[in-house]
């Protein structure tokens, strides 16, 4: 547009046209479309990851975790393909407080998995947002060597409200896992909290990490949870910690001698490491090899593991009958009227929900 201070009667004043206004849209965004994700079929991805090829293996597990129905179909066709190629693994399953210093655990006892030749997959479960919904999806910044050796795996997944994020998709993303190769799993949980019974029931040794030198060490455990593990290590003794950490030891070791003994036959043990320092890492691992040993000789290995697949099963029932019942629109109808007339006093809480329970049954 034209500037009335351009015209004649201001001298001196000149004021530039500049340029008409840009478009707000990338223009090679166009282009960028044309670059899509490549699609496998069915036996691709089985030959994919049967190859060891992480790419392909990443996407497979983003199927799994996919909420669409057609993605869960083929994630459901290749586990199945992928069956028979699995369950040669050792599965770890790492828990503790907050601040217990967990990826950098798994960080170090991954360095020295790797030495001995084997391939690692680390599962770690991100906390999701109540608010949001959204994980950080962090892990792999505090795993820093882990994280470039390519013979490791690294897989944080949002925990999105399951059970701590631990449920039928880890478990079945373990199994891709094994069929690519990897022959040592590692499922690190959010926390202490309803995860770890999940995860117990996903491995075949359940390592503790606690702190020394936070109080009393025993108050912010939960019984269960000690009576869950097969070893307990108490991280970050090192420095001025040292002593505090063998203290906190003799505290865990008096505490297990008041459980009963396990299923296994095993007496759990409790050791001190830093992880931050890499001492007493070999110590720590030796302990778990000769926990398998243990178990395989007394025949606990497989039996732990067929009570394992029998859970699974039936949790995965439960899901299905979960996921049909509130995704059936009648029933997603009827819930809103039932749950008003509960709020109003209108009708008692168990009627409303016999009454939807009587409305799925005619329409399923």
């Amino acid at each position: 547009m034209d500037h009335i201070e351009n015209n004649e009667q201001f001298q001196g004043l000149k004021v530039n046209k500049g340029i008409s206004a840009q478009p707000t849209v990338n223009p090679y965004l166009n282009s960028f479309k044309k670059f899509k994700r490549k699609t496998y079929t069915i036996s691709e991805y089985v030959e994919g990851i049967r190859k060891g090829n992480i790419t392909i293996l990443g996407q497979a597990v983003t199927l799994i975790e996919s909420s669409k129905q057609e993605h869960h179909a083929i994630a459901q066709e290749v586990i199945e393909k992928c069956l028979p190629y699995t369950g040669d693994s050792v599965r770890v399953g790492i828990t503790g407080v907050p601040g217990a210093g967990k990826s950098t655990s798994i960080d170090a006892f991954g360095m020295h998995i790797l030495k001995e030749n084997n391939k690692l997959a680390v599962l770690a479960i991100d906390p999701s947002s109540e608010l949001t919904k959204g994980s950080i999806l962090g892990d792999k910044t505090r795993m820093e060597r882990l994280s470039i050796e390519k013979n490791a795996f690294i897989r944080p997944s949002p925990s999105a409200g399951s059970l701590g994020g631990v449920a039928r998709k880890t478990r079945e993303t373990i199994i891709l896992c094994e069929a690519a190769g990897f022959n040592r799993i590692i499922v690190e949980t959010v926390g202490v909290g309803q995860s770890e019974t999940a995860v117990h029931s996903m491995v075949d040794f359940f390592l503790l990490i606690q702190l020394a030198g936070t109080g009393d060490e025993l108050q912010g455990i939960k019984r269960g949870i000690m009576e869950m593990a097969d070893g307990i290590v108490i991280n970050k003794a090192d420095g001025n910690n040292v002593e505090k950490a063998r203290l906190a030891k003799s505290h865990f070791q008096n505490a297990l001698h008041l459980f009963p003994l396990p299923d296994s036959g095993w007496t759990p043990k409790v050791l001190t490491y830093s992880g931050y320092y890499e001492t007493g890492i070999t110590e720590v691992w030796n302990m778990i090899d000769e926990y398998i040993a243990f178990v395989k000789k007394n025949g606990y290995f497989e039996h732990r593991r067929n009570d394992q697949s029998r859970f699974w099963m039936y949790e995965t029932i439960n899901e299905r009958l979960r996921n049909d019942f509130y995704n059936n629109p009648v029933v997603e109808r009827e819930l809103k009227i039932c749950e008003q007339q509960v709020l109003n006093s209108q009708m008692s809480s168990f009627a409303a929900a016999n009454k939807v329970l009587s409305i799925f049954r005619k329409h399923e």
